[in-house]
């Protein structure tokens, strides 16, 4: 084999170098200095040196009061948003893929838009929306003598930035839906219309199943990315009131970067991970199965 027919060969890991590279330096080795860090006991402004202790963070972190409050807030936030988020965008999805091809653009890009504002301007816009006292909001409800403590109250303040959350996110699992509806071939739809099928049996029937691929991705990303959930509540909220909307993100951070407890958020970072992947995993199994 000479050079010329090796160098085809491989090259495709040629392409997939810089890339492998960078992934290996910014999230692979990191991730492995994170998980060694778990073990060991470190506090950044401690004249000691870190000092092994084994799974005793872990330990810690189950015992936890505020860990376990922190997670039980991550799964109040996840438990609103994922399902609204993929119902709804697969709502809109829908509704967009029903209009000619000429007129999707600028809906696609009304409900794109959104998700290209970073968090910080979201935050801020959506705090002052929320104002109890000269918020947009309340200033619409005064009109019917209403008045609701969008982030004072604690029955109010996760649905609050649940609402944020969706409209900052609705867009992106939009546009990935859309693009499964446009796979889908239209001789489908017109078989079962010959068949007497209506509007709503073609949908149960056809867009979903031949969806689910597409559903599975955007389910297992909203499930990744809701527990991860730390820029509206940080920026909104700071985790009150009564540590109600306090996400397990924003108690690692805190924990880590404020008390400089580095193998302790470390370990509870990698607990997250864990729940995240069960989820996942459990995710997977279910739409397999069906």
């Amino acid at each position: 084999m000479n050079k010329k027919s090796i160098l085809y060969r491989y090259s495709g890991y040629l392409f997939l170098a810089p890339y492998l590279l960078l992934f290996c330096v910014f999230l692979v080795a990191p991730l492995c200095y994170g998980l060694g860090l778990s073990f060991f006991e470190w506090e950044m402004i401690s004249p000691f040196p870190p000092r092994f202790n084994g799974l005793e963070n872990y330990q810690e972190a189950l015992k936890d009061q505020y860990f376990w409050k922190a997670l039980w807030a991550t799964a109040r936030f996840v438990i609103m948003i994922v399902p609204t988020v993929i119902c709804g965008a697969l709502l809109v999805a829908t509704l967009i893929n029903a209009l000619p091809l000429k007129r999707q653009a600028i809906f696609r890009a009304s409900f794109f838009f959104p998700t290209l504002i970073s968090i910080s301007v979201a935050g801020i816009l959506w705090r002052w929306f929320f104002n109890t006292e000269f918020g947009l909001f309340n200033a619409v409800l005064a009109n019917f003598s209403m008045k609701v403590p969008w982030l004072s109250d604690i029955r109010w303040a996760m649905k609050s930035i649940a609402f944020m959350t969706f409209w900052w996110t609705l867009g992106g699992p939009m546009v990935v839906l859309l693009a499964g509806l446009n796979q889908i071939p239209d001789h489908y739809y017109e078989a079962a219309a010959i068949d007497g099928a209506n509007a709503v049996q073609r949908f149960i029937h056809i867009t979903i199943p031949l969806l689910r691929p597409v559903l599975l991705f955007v389910s297992v990303m909203s499930i990744i990315g809701s527990f991860q959930v730390f820029g509206q509540t940080f920026m909104i909220t700071r985790g009150g009131p009564e540590f109600s909307t306090r996400v397990l993100v924003q108690y690692i951070y805190e924990t880590a970067f404020s008390f400089y407890r580095m193998g302790y958020g470390a370990a509870m970072s990698w607990l997250l991970f864990l729940v995240i992947a069960v989820f996942s995993i459990v995710q997977f199994r279910i739409m397999r199965e069906r």
